[in-house]
C-alpha cells in the first residue's frame, strides 16, 4: 500500500479541527495531536530501519538510493557520531503542515513508495555531508545550522543532496537572446534542456527586433516578439519534467520596445488564442525615464532594437535608455513609435489587476546599486536574481563565435526566527552557509548550456536570503507596519551583508582567486563600503530593536573599515552573495512565515492534491501574538515596501516583493480612497511609483483577494520557491 493510501488515519481530521473555534478560541492543541497521530499512524510503522545507522547507509548505497563517493570522504565513526548528535538534539516539528510536507515531498522513499528511507535528521545529515565535501568541521556546522533550522538550502538542493538518482541542485536560470534566428534557435534548445532538469527559465526578449522591422534589407517582414513567446511556451509545455509538472518560464521585455502593447496583450483574458500565452510569465524592465514621462504626462517613444543595435553597435538591452533617450529621439536613423506614457501605465495596472502580471524590474535602480562591472538587463522567474550577463555571437551552425555568460541561481535562506537566537554563532553559521552555496555553485553540472556554465564558473554567484520575518516580529511583539520593523530589517540585512562579505573574502584568500572582473568592481575600488563608513546603521535604531540583537556581534564602523581594506587587498570569491526569494513549501518545514512579507492568514488553508484541506497556524500563534499577525491583505502595502526598501539597501541582488490587495480595500487603509473602496488601476500605479521612489529594484506578483474569496495572481512558481 502506498504511503498516500494509508487507511484508518486520524491526523487530517485532527488538523482540520483547528479551524473550528471552541468557546471563541482557536484549538491549537488539535494541531499538536495531529502531529502525534501522523507519526504514530503513518511515519513510525512505515519507516525503514537497520541495526545501526552505518548499516542503514551501506544498504541504501548498495541499493542505489545514495551516492557513495561523498560518504567515503568521511570516517564512518564521524558519520555515526554526528548522526547521533543530531538525534540527541531532539528535533520536533512545530506544526502538522511541517511534518506532512517533509515526509510527503522531501523524505526519500523506496522505489515502491511504501517506506520512508530517512527522517528529518537523516536528510539534514546527507545535505551537510554532501556540501561539506569531506570537511568534518564544516559538515558539523552545517548539520547544526540545519537542525536548528537556521539555514534552509533551496528545495532542489535539500531534496536531492546525496541521492543517487536525483535532479539538479539549481532552482532557476537566466538566458539572453540576441537579434538573430541562430540565437532564438539555440536558446530554445537551452530552455528545453534546463526545463527538463527542473529549473525555471528567465528569458530576455528585449534585443529582438519589433514586428515590421526589416530583415536583410527587406522592409516590414519581422514578426516581432509574440511568435517567439509562443515558441518558448510550447517548449516549456513539452519539457515538463517527465510529466510531473509544467515547465516554467518568464519572458522580459523593455517597456520602450515597440511590441510592448502586444506583449502585454498576450496575458489578457480576452486575448485571441493565436497570441495568448497561458503558462508563460511576463515581466517588464522599466528605466527611470518611463517614470519621468508618466509624471509629466508626456508622450513616449518606443525604439526598434534593430536600428538601436545598428547605430550603437551593441544589443538594445545594454543601451541606457534614460541616458540616451533624447539622442535616440533626435536620431532620424532609428525607427520609433509614439504612444502616451500614461496610457501605457494604465495598461500595466489593468493587466496586474486582471492577472497579477507583469513583474516589474526597475532596471536603472538595479544597475545603480550593482557593485559588479557590466549591465543587468533582466531577472528570473521570481524577480530576485539580478546579475550582469554578456551576450553571445553565434555562427550559422549555432556554434559559438563568442561565448557569452548567463546565470544559474544558487539559493538558500536564513530563518530569521532561529538566527536571532544563535548569539555568537551567527557569524559562523553565515560562513557555513556561504561555503555550502559556493560548493553547489562549483559542482552543479551545467554542460548542456555553455553560457550558463561559463557564467557560473567565472562568477561563483550565490543568493543567500531570509524567511520568517513576520514570524519573528510577531513573536517579538512588533507590528509589521511599524518603524521598529523597518529598523530591525535594516540591521538584520546589514549583518547578512557583512558576514557574507567576510566569508567570501576568506574563500578568496583560501583559493587565491576572485570572481572574474573583480578588479573593475565597486569592491575593488572600495566605493561599495562608503555608506557603511559614514553611517552606523545599528546606532540609529531604537533601544527596543537594539535589545533584539543582544549577544549577536554587530559590526561597527571600525569593523567595516577593516573589512574594506581586506577586500580591496585580497578580493572576494562570489560576485553576488544575497537574494531574497518568495519561498514556498520549504518555509512550512521551517515553521515560519515565508520570505519577508506579511502572512496572508493566521490560520492558513492549503488545498493539497488528493488529500483535501490542511490548516497551518502561524508560527507561535497565541493570545499574545494574535494582534501582531495582521493579514497582508489588510496591511498598507506602503509599509511592506518600506520593509523591503530597508533590506534592499544591503542586498546586492534583489528581493521578491509581492503586493497583496483586496478587490474591496479595507476602510481607511489608503488616504486617497475618497469615493470608492474598490481597488482601481490608480491604486496600483500609486504603489508602483512609491516602490520606485523608495529604491525597490523589483515587484513580483500583484495578488488580489476578490470579493468571492478567490485569489488572482497567486504565486504558481515551483522552481524558485526555496
Amino acid at each position: 500500500m502506498s504511503l498516500k493510501d494509508l487507511k484508518n488515519i486520524t491526523y487530517f481530521e485532527l488538523n482540520n479541527e483547528i479551524n473550528i473555534p471552541v468557546n471563541g478560541a482557536i484549538p491549537l492543541a488539535k494541531d499538536k495531536e495531529a502531529i502525534s497521530a501522523f507519526f504514530k499512524e503513518n511515519v513510525f510503522p512505515n519507516s525503514f530501519s537497520a541495526e545501526s545507522y552505518a548499516e542503514k547507509l551501506e544498504i541504501l548505497i548498495s541499493k542505489d538510493y545514495l551516492e557513495e563517493t561523498f560518504i567515503r570522504k568521511y570516517n564512518s565513526a564521524f558519520i555515526e557520531q554526528l548522526h547521533q548528535e543530531l538525534l540527541d538534539f531532539g528535533f520536533r516539528f512545530d506544526s502538522f503542515m511541517a511534518a506532512y510536507k517533509f515526509y510527503n515531498q522531501y523524505a526519500m522513499k523506496n522505489n515502491e513508495g511504501t517506506l520512508y528511507l530517512e527522517n528529518f535528521e537523516d536528510r539534514v545529515l546527507m545535505n551537510a555531508l554532501y556540501m561539506a565535501d569531506g570537511n568534518e568541521d564544516l559538515a558539523r556546522n552545517l548539520a547544526f545550522s540545519m537542525i536548528h533550522r537556521r539555514y534552509q538550502p533551496a528545495t532542489p538542493t535539500f531534496l536531492n543532496a546525496g541521492r543517487k538518482r536525483r535532479g539538479e541542485f539549481v532552482s532557476c536560470f537566466l538566458l539572453q537572446l540576441t537579434d538573430d534566428m541562430n540565437s532564438i534557435g539555440r536558446t530554445i534548445n537551452s530552455a528545453l534542456q534546463l526545463s527538463k532538469n527542473g529549473g525555471g527559465v528567465g528569458l530576455n526578449l528585449s534585443n529582438l527586433r519589433s514586428a515590421g522591422a526589416p530583415i536583410k534589407g527587406y522592409d516590414g517582414v519581422a514578426a516581432g516578439v509574440v511568435p517567439v513567446m509562443k515558441l518558448f511556451e510550447d517548449s516549456f509545455s513539452y519539457a515538463n519534467q517527465l510529466g510531473q509538472r509544467q515547465g516554467a518560464g518568464v519572458v522580459y521585455l523593455s517597456i520602450f520596445h515597440p511590441d510592448i502593447m502586444e506583449f502585454l496583450s498576450t496575458k489578457k483574458e480576452n486575448a485571441d488564442e493565436k497570441i495568448r500565452v497561458k503558462t508563460l510569465s511576463l515581466g517588464v524592465t522599466v528605466p527611470d525615464k518611463f517614470y519621468e514621462l508618466v509624471k509629466n504626462g508626456e508622450d513616449m517613444y518606443l525604439f526598434d532594437p534593430y536600428f538601436v543595435e545598428k547605430f550603437y553597435g551593441k544589443p538594445f538591452a545594454e543601451v541606457d535608455i534614460t541616458k540616451e533617450y533624447d539622442a535616440l529621439l533626435a536620431n532620424p536613423d532609428i525607427r520609433k513609435k509614439k504612444i502616451n506614457a500614461r496610457d501605457l501605465e494604465q495598461e500595466l495596472s489593468k493587466l496586474q489587476q486582471e492577472s497579477g502580471y507583469p513583474y516589474v524590474i526597475n532596471i536603472d535602480t538595479a544597475n545603480r546599486a550593482n557593485p559588479v562591472a557590466g549591465v543587468i538587463s533582466m531577472s528570473n522567474l521570481c524577480s530576485e536574481i539580478l546579475q550582469v550577463q554578456t551576450t553571445s555571437v553565434l555562427n550559422d551552425d549555432q556554434t559559438y563565435k563568442v561565448l557569452g555568460t548567463d546565470v544559474a541561481c544558487n539559493l538558500g535562506s536564513t530563518n530569521i526566527m532561529n538566527m536571532m537566537t544563535s548569539g555568537n554563532q551567527f557569524a559562523g553559521a553565515i560562513e557555513s552557509m556561504v561555503r555550502a552555496l559556493t560548493f553547489i555553485s562549483e559542482t552543479t553540472n551545467l554542460d548542456t548550456v555553455p553560457t550558463v556554465r561559463k557564467g557560473n564558473d567565472e562568477m561563483h554567484a550565490i543568493g543567500l536570503g531570509a524567511m520568517g520575518l513576520h514570524s519573528f516580529l510577531a513573536n517579538s511583539h512588533i507590528h509589521y507596519d511599524s518603524k521598529e520593523a523597518v529598523e530591525f530589517t535594516s540591521v538584520y540585512f546589514m549583518l547578512l551583508n557583512y558576514y557574507t562579505l567576510k566569508a567570501s573574502h576568506r574563500l578568496a584568500v583560501e583559493k587565491s582567486s576572485t570572481f572574474a572582473g573583480f578588479e573593475n568592481s565597486a569592491y575593488a575600488n572600495g566605493s561599495y563600503f562608503d555608506k557603511y563608513l559614514t553611517h552606523d546603521y545599528f546606532e540609529a535604531v531604537s533601544d527596543k530593536v537594539k535589545s533584539l540583537f543582544d549577544g549577536i556581534p554587530v559590526p561597527t564602523v571600525e569593523d567595516w573599515t577593516v573589512l574594506k581594506k581586506a577586500v580591496m587587498a585580497d578580493g572576494i570569491y562570489n560576485s553576488y552573495r544575497m537574494a531574497v526569494a518568495p519561498n514556498g513549501s520549504i518555509s512550512y518545514i521551517n515553521d515560519c512565515s515565508s520570505s519577508i512579507h506579511p502572512i496572508v492568514n493566521r490560520i492558513e488553508e492549503r488545498q493539497e492534491k488528493k488529500v483535501g484541506k490542511i490548516y497551518y497556524p502561524a508560527a507561535g500563534l497565541a493570545t499574545d501574538t494574535i494582534p501582531y499577525y495582521k493579514s497582508a491583505y489588510d496591511t498598507d502595502m506602503r509599509a511592506v515596501i518600506d520593509v523591503y526598501a530597508a533590506a534592499t539597501e544591503h542586498v546586492d541582488q534583489g528581493l521578491s516583493l509581492t503586493l497583496f490587495m483586496r478587490s474591496t480595500l479595507p476602510e481607511g487603509l489608503y488616504e486617497w480612497k475618497s469615493t470608492t473602496n474598490k481597488m482601481t488601476t490608480r491604486d496600483l500605479s500609486i504603489l508602483r511609483n512609491y516602490a520606485f521612489k523608495k529604491g525597490l529594484k523589483t515587484i513580483y506578483y500583484i495578488r488580489t483577494f476578490t470579493d468571492d474569496e478567490d485569489e488572482v495572481g497567486a504565486n504558481q512558481c515551483e522552481s524558485c520557491v526555496i
